[in-house]
């Protein structure tokens, strides 16, 4: 291994599909543990990475789950970010 290698090796964040796997494993341990607080920031990060990738479709649909935990659980911030996001594509007359 380089040190360039060892400066800066490669994590699942700098992949944007093995990030996306690393969450799919993440919402799934979370909902087996009941831990709702959790599960709004989970579904953005992947809405986020979705919308990055041009699947506004995929992206609204996370950021619908991501809406309403965080509806559920308080999250007065990523609620109002995640409605806005909702409203940006149009997924609200």
């Amino acid at each position: 291994m380089s040190a360039r290698d060892a400066a800066s090796p490669t994590r699942a964040t700098d992949d944007p599909a093995a990030r996306l796997r690393e969450l799919d494993r993440e919402v799934l341990d979370r909902h087996a543990l009941g831990d709702r607080r959790a599960l709004a920031p989970l579904y953005g990060e992947a809405g986020r990475i979705r919308e990055a990738e041009g699947l506004i479709d995929e992206a609204a649909f996370l950021y619908t789950q991501a809406y309403v935990y965080a509806l559920e659980t308080g999250d007065t911030a990523l609620s109002r970010e995640m409605h806005g996001r909702l409203k940006h594509h149009g997924r609200e007359r």
